[in-house]
């Protein structure tokens, strides 16, 4: 398989290795539209912080088990005048650059520079994706061939789903000194498999028999404003039971005439409330090749504008510039999650990928976790603002409901040395230690033993023998505390008296503060 090599690749192949380990601090709870200073502990989480740094935080407790990940990363076109710096020469990234790869930073080209910050974030997402997870990464033609060569190395040629095509404007773009109009992006998408991607005809019913065969729900939303195209707005009523659907506030994808004869052809799919959306039956005999799976152009009739518009709707001004929209990402989750997954964005940017899963949650009753970081300042001010707002209600759009929990990047786990940071506290210690054991979350329970006690998981017990001011021993004395039976016992501590004799014969495993604690 081709390797692509590039300046400074040799000094972060392995970086995400070197990152120092961190933990989340909370700053504060948003739970029933109130902010409180207890963690709702609802598994939605806001972190700012730097991405490469809150990605390594989250290994503990979330290696493997992401379910769907979706990143937008600067696309580095070399624009500096947008918010969201969509540049690598970001003062941040380049302190980082300099630090990391040296002198050979000095000498790197834009796409030199941008594979350098890519490519350890990408390994650490690489081991927070789950084993049947996929991960979605927007991009445009500036890095679209660099991105594929590296994710291919990374996440494995076999796993290469689909470079999804997402139309993102409408309009011509005339900016173009080319005088062709840019008006897609791509999403290269990498996993097993995706929702639907292996259906077949038994999975459809057809009770009466129409010829056309069995038929599927499709969405009806135009997503046109009332000024570009007012014949798609109207209420839509069900003529059968008289209940008023309303109007989207970006239209129906349909204009009223259409949409009557659709009525009459039985092809409207009618929720049972007026808080459901109209679907439109869709056959799949009308389609020109047999439905096994979605299409390689992802989010028709969705554009740039609409995530635009919705922003200034939920702020009352112009946010960004081309912020996704929400309805594109909600396609994305509803192609690779389930009601349970969790859902990870590490370019958080205005909060898109939060809005679309407190959307999706609202309209199945769903339980997806969001877990948004954004390096920026505007975490709280933007991110997390949205997100606030989306949960409340704004406008004349109704709240979704639902909670998360906002964090900062605190302390490094381990000093310089090597020894570990006081500062961090002994139970973030506890946590992490038993989590290194176990890869199990370490919780409270009402297990009575010695106040060093973790846990207890597959016949094991954990101890971690540890005091800020003194030096512990692994001894007689300290055995005679332990309550917790078990075939095993792990017991970490500074010193052991103990012999070995004495420890194979009972099945003890002393492990040295803080040599023998595992880093990530």
């Amino acid at each position: 398989m081709p390797i692509l090599h590039w300046i400074g690749k040799d000094k972060v192949i392995n970086h995400h290795m070197d990152v120092p380990f961190k933990v989340l601090e909370h700053s504060y709870g948003f739970d029933n539209e109130t902010q409180t200073e207890q963690e709702t502990k609802s598994g939605n989480k806001i972190i700012h912080g730097d991405n490469l740094e809150a990605l390594k935080a989250l290994l503990p407790e979330y290696e493997g088990k992401i379910k769907c990940i979706y990143i937008d990363p600067p696309y580095n076109t070399g624009n500096e005048g947008w918010v969201y710096n969509d540049n690598v020469n970001d003062p941040k990234i380049k302190k980082w650059l300099n630090s990391v790869v040296g002198k050979e930073g000095e000498d790197l080209s834009r796409h030199d520079k941008w594979l350098c910050m890519m490519y350890p974030r990408l390994k650490l997402l690489h081991k927070l994706l789950s084993a049947d997870g996929a991960i979605f990464i927007s991009i445009d033609d500036i890095e679209a061939s660099f991105l594929k060569l590296v994710c291919d190395e990374i996440f494995g040629r076999n796993k290469f789903l689909c470079q999804f095509i997402w139309k993102s404007r409408q309009n011509k773009d005339n900016r173009n000194i080319s005088r062709i109009s840019i008006d897609h992006e791509y999403i290269l998408c990498y996993g097993n498999t995706l929702n639907g991607l292996e259906r077949d005809k038994s999975q459809f019913s057809n009770p009466d028999n129409d010829p056309r065969g069995a038929w599927v729900s499709a969405n009806m939303v135009g997503l046109a404003d009332k000024k570009a195209r007012p014949n798609l707005h109207y209420n839509l009523i069900n003529p059968k039971t008289g209940v008023d659907y309303g109007c989207p506030k970006m239209g129906w994808r349909y204009e009223k005439s259409t949409m009557a004869q659709l009525i009459i052809e039985d092809r409207i799919l009618w929720p049972k409330s007026n808080e459901g959306r109209p679907r439109k039956k869709q056959f799949i005999n009308d389609y020109k090749d047999e439905v096994t799976g979605f299409p390689s152009i992802i989010g028709e009739e969705i554009y740039t504008r609409d995530g635009t518009n919705a922003l200034k709707e939920i702020f009352d001004y112009k946010v960004f510039d081309f912020p996704k929209p929400s309805e594109l990402i909600e396609k994305i989750i509803e192609q690779s999650t389930d009601k349970n997954s969790i859902i990870l964005d590490s370019f958080a940017g205005s909060g898109t990928t939060a809005h679309a899963v407190l959307n999706l949650n609202k309209q199945d009753n769903g339980n997806r976790k969001f877990i948004c970081i954004e390096m920026e300042d505007y975490a709280e001010t933007i991110t997390a603002e949205r997100v606030k707002r989306v949960i409340k209600g704004y406008g004349t759009t109704e709240g979704t409901g639902g909670s998360f929990d906002f964090y900062e990047l605190g302390q490094p786990m381990f000093l310089e040395d090597g020894n570990l940071n006081e500062l961090v506290g002994v139970e973030k210690m506890r946590q992490y230690v038993y989590y290194t054991e176990t890869q199990t979350p370490l919780t409270l329970n009402g297990h009575k033993d010695n106040k060093y006690f973790l846990g207890k998981h597959n016949e094991t017990t954990y101890y971690f023998h540890y005091e800020q001011d003194e030096v512990t021993s692994l001894d007689h004395a300290f055995l005679a505390t332990m309550k917790t039976k078990a075939e095993q016992y792990v017991i970490y501590a500074d010193n052991c008296l103990l012999t070995k004799d004495f420890m194979v014969k009972h099945n003890i495993i002393f492990k040295k503060i803080p040599r023998d604690i595992t880093r990530f």
